[in-house]
């Protein structure tokens, strides 16, 4: 089984890229499964029934989402009912939704954990470590993915150690970087820092540079907007082998932008 994964999907442009060219890919890659990180699906930021509706059509199978995903309160409804959409599993136990899904396929099925990192991100939650422990003490699937959502680079390489051989992948997600360390842990879990996003090339994390330069520069409120040219998709090939739960291969790759 070939399984893609996109990193954060950014605004109305990200998903609009993805739905032209998910079915290529998928064809090309011969992926039969598709999960993307959503959070910032929805223009400006989060996610909503909108968006998250709009990637589902589109192909694909597992939305994740991360520090974003309850900012919009109308997904909390929408986050009951599609169990397919999951938000952090280290979020505090009133929080709608599950942080993990049972993707049940009778050839392959597979378990998507969804976790949030804690340094250096405003929202606290539950250490993912002892979350993800618990978890796995109650999952019986072999093929686990987990989506780590997390802004600090030692954080996703500590938890890619700590469950290198428990899990089949551990791909990390937030800060829209694609980093160039994709590989296969000693123990044999598939591993990247970052996936990237799917949003402007020439934007600063999708965000319009305009916009984000005079956030930065005086500190200000400035409401982002999304700058939807030049929209680029970042993700990663994960190849898995006949042995249940061993990826053999992972393969980052970018698809660029429209040409003029």
């Amino acid at each position: 089984m070939n399984l893609l994964f996109f990193g954060d999907v950014v605004g109305q442009a990200g998903c609009d890229k993805l739905r032209r060219e998910l079915p290529r890919l998928k064809k090309e890659l011969q992926a039969g499964i598709v999960v993307v990180n959503g959070e910032n699906s929805a223009e400006g930021n989060g996610i909503t029934p909108h968006s998250a509706d709009h990637l589902l059509d589109s192909g694909v199978d597992v939305i994740t989402t991360g520090n974003h995903s309850l900012r919009r309160r109308e997904i909390y409804d929408y986050l009951e009912t599609h169990p397919q959409v999951i938000r952090p599993a280290n979020y505090h136990p009133s929080a709608p939704g599950a942080g993990w899904y049972l993707y049940d396929l009778p050839s392959f099925p597979l378990a998507v954990i969804n976790l949030q990192g804690r340094v250096y991100l405003e929202q606290s939650c539950e250490s993912p470590f002892d979350c993800v422990d618990r978890l796995l003490d109650k999952i019986s699937c072999p093929n686990v993915l987990v989506d780590f959502h997390a802004e600090a680079t030692a954080e996703k390489l500590a938890l890619g150690f700590y469950l290198d051989g428990r899990v089949s992948a551990i791909v990390g997600t937030h800060t829209h970087i694609q980093t160039a360390d994709e590989r296969l842990l000693p123990k044999g879990t598939a591993y990247i820092t970052d996936v990237g996003m799917c949003g402007g090339r020439n934007s600063i994390l999708g965000v319009s540079r305009e916009r984000a330069l005079e956030r930065m520069r005086t500190g200000l409120p400035v409401r982002f907007v999304n700058d939807p040219e030049e929209v680029e998709l970042h993700g990663v090939l994960l190849k898995f082998s006949g042995q249940p739960g061993r990826v053999q291969e992972i393969v980052r790759f970018v698809v660029p932008a429209d040409k003029n």
